[in-house]
């Protein structure tokens, strides 16, 4: 089986789901490029738990974990499949690397895995599980978790961490008829920058230490557990792989919609 890749992506506001801006497309073409895969591995920013929780539910529920935004969003379904074999598989796993998991038998899809999925593999049919992030994951553990999933890509298992580049909900603008704004304010494309230039050259030390080297790191993430699923994917990868810049442009004026492919080679 050709070996999966890893992702990044930057699910943005839940109305990325309607809105597909420069990303959506760019994700569906990815996924038309990707190899026959077994499941999707999502670590998520909207699953934090006490350890690590595994989703192993047979037909995870599609969850709509936000409020105040138009009917047709929650309207919106994404019926792919668990994968109770390969949830089991990626406990033992994490297990191995010293974390704690345990099985949720009922966790459905948060909107950090179907937003993103309906353009990536919008036909459902991929079997996707959650894997959670422990409520104290920090940078190093993250790139740990990811390390620990890693094996999984060689069963054909694409482990994909969603989260935001950048993720101030505080200074969000209203955006234009596509959702995108192509100017975003210089500090959330400083920091895209700076990150973008340490993922092509797998700086693994400086990234770990983003917030203090990063220009406007705790501007662009107040807390972090939207760049930690970077982490995560950038953990699933090694020294083999390609890496491939999908640039989203930006959303509300300071959301980076910035995603990363990790993958062996030019067949992905």
């Amino acid at each position: 089986m050709i070996r999966a890749p890893a992702l990044f992506v930057s699910h943005g506001a839940p109305t990325f789901a309607l809105q597909p801006g420069l990303l959506g497309p760019k994700l569906t073409q990815l996924g038309e490029q990707l190899p026959d895969l077994r499941a999707i591995a999502v670590v998520s920013a909207h699953w934090q738990s006490a350890g690590v929780r595994v989703m192993r539910t047979s037909t995870p529920e599609t969850i709509h974990d936000f409020g105040g935004f138009p009917a047709e969003l929650y309207r919106l379904q994404y019926g792919a499949p668990g994968s109770p074999e390969l949830a089991a598989e990626a406990a033992d796993l994490l297990g191995a690397a010293g974390f704690s998991a345990t099985f949720d038998d009922r966790r459905g899809l948060d909107h950090g895995a179907w937003v993103p999925l309906r353009y990536l593999k919008p036909l459902a049919g991929t079997p996707v599980f959650q894997v959670s992030m422990p409520l104290d994951l920090d940078a190093p553990r993250a790139l740990k978790l990811g390390a620990a999933l890693a094996p999984l890509r060689r069963k054909g298992v694409l482990v994909m961490g969603s989260g935001s580049l950048t993720h101030n909900l505080g200074e969000i603008e209203p955006p234009d008829s596509r959702g995108v704004q192509t100017r975003g304010e210089q500090y959330a494309l400083a920091f895209t920058a700076w990150i973008r230039r340490h993922i092509q050259e797998r700086d693994i030390e400086a990234l770990l230490d983003y917030r203090r080297r990063a220009p406007h790191a705790a501007r662009a993430h107040p807390s972090e557990e939207h760049f930690l699923p970077l982490l995560v994917a950038l953990g699933a990868s090694d020294f083999q792989d390609e890496v491939l810049v999908i640039e989203g442009g930006v959303t509300y004026g300071v959301l980076s919609m910035e995603s990363y492919v990790f993958r062996t080679g030019s067949a992905g």
